[in-house]
């Protein structure tokens, strides 16, 4: 079983990686012609969008290498079963469980790959992609308000105008409430500029102190500004969240809870951060029924096309149970696990009913 479980596992990552890099190259093709039609505007050139396009790489291997697994997988084992190599094994008294945790012990390296990928590859490169991107634009990170960002952190409520690739601020306002609920002063500040051991220091400062019965205005040429807000995560919006480091996710999520202030969306992400690269192992799970039995007559393309079939489903089933879960206030772990769940059951299902053949 130790020689034929080498074997399966050097064909299974060699199809498993043959797909991941199909779909890479795919995907890599259609993030190119999405590119094409800002090049040319405001400096954009060709070789900014290919380098641009080649840094998202990472991201989408991420998000596809579940569907790959189970695409290389079904590929191998019919493979497996057409050569009739499969059912040599089941003849030598290998049981179906037997089986299942051979393919599950391939399963962690690929749930390792995952997390890799998803954890300390992904996340980076995809900043640095946004931040060339803004950079070749002359561009600013984009707000979702046309007033910018808005921000909240502890009693002072920020709102930055915009915020430039580099996490430089412009345009920066910060209102100060006092216990009551008053506001206390309100900074306009031009620019804000971070640094790791001062914090933020906000330059061309107009403060205006509200006290009871008249107004202060004070101008200052610099005000170190104390805060919790770091450029990571004020710089968030750069990347979504489903791309963000399990860290960063974390350490955001927080802030926003210690602030009052809604973290669903975060939340969902940080779970399928912990959840998906499980996913691997159930979509390896889910290959092996399909592939039992003396199936020399079977076409390989049509269990490649099942594989296509199940994987889209998959992925439209995580988009699906994210939103409905933001939008619903599920608990985010549900939200998260639950495509997962639905095809571990859908593989549970089919193993039961193979084995009662």
């Amino acid at each position: 079983m130790k020689t034929a479980r080498a074997y399966l596992r050097r064909e299974i990552l060699g199809a498993t990686l043959l797909v991941l890099a199909a779909f890479l190259c795919l995907f890599a093709f259609f993030d190119f012609l999405a590119e094409l039609e800002d090049v040319g505007r405001a400096g954009y050139q060709l070789k900014h969008a290919l380098i641009f396009v080649a840094l998202s790489i990472p991201s989408r291997a991420y998000e596809v290498m579940p569907i790959a697994v189970l695409i290389g997988t079904l590929y191998a084992l019919t493979q497996f079963a057409r050569n009739s190599e499969l059912t040599v094994l089941r003849a030598s008294g290998v049981s179906i469980m037997q089986l299942l945790g051979s393919l599950l012990r391939i399963g962690l390296i690929f749930v390792v790959l995952t997390f890799v990928i998803g954890e300390y590859v992904a996340p980076p490169l995809e900043r640095v992609g946004q931040k060339w991107r803004l950079r070749s634009t002359n561009a600013s990170v984009p707000q979702e308000l046309r007033t910018g960002m808005w921000m909240r952190d502890g009693r002072l409520f920020v709102n930055i105008q915009r915020v430039l690739p580099d996490a430089s601020l412009e345009r920066v306002k910060i209102f100060e409430f006092d216990t009551e609920g008053r506001l206390a002063s309100l900074n306009l500040a031009q620019k804000g500029v971070y640094s790791p051991t001062e914090g933020w220091t906000l330059s061309d400062v107009t403060q205006t102190r509200f006290l009871e019965n008249r107004t202060e205005l004070v101008k200052m040429p610099a005000l170190r500004w104390s805060s919790e807000l770091t450029p990571d995560m004020i710089s968030v919006v750069m990347v979504t969240p489903e791309r963000m480091a399990l860290g960063n996710l974390f350490q955001y999520t927080r802030h926003l809870e210690a602030n009052a202030q809604r973290t669903g969306r975060y939340e969902v992400a940080l779970w399928k951060k912990v959840v998906y690269p499980l996913a691997a192992l159930v979509m390896m799970g889910l290959a092996l029924p399909f592939c039992l039995g003396n199936q020399r007559s079977v076409n390989v393309g049509a269990r490649v096309m099942t594989g296509v079939m199940l994987g889209i489903g998959f992925y439209l089933l995580n988009a699906l149970f994210s939103n409905l879960g933001i939008l619903n206030a599920w608990p985010a772990v549900v939200s998260a696990a639950a495509p997962s769940l639905v095809f571990f059951l859908l593989a549970v299902v089919l193993m039961w009913s193979v084995d009662r053949r």
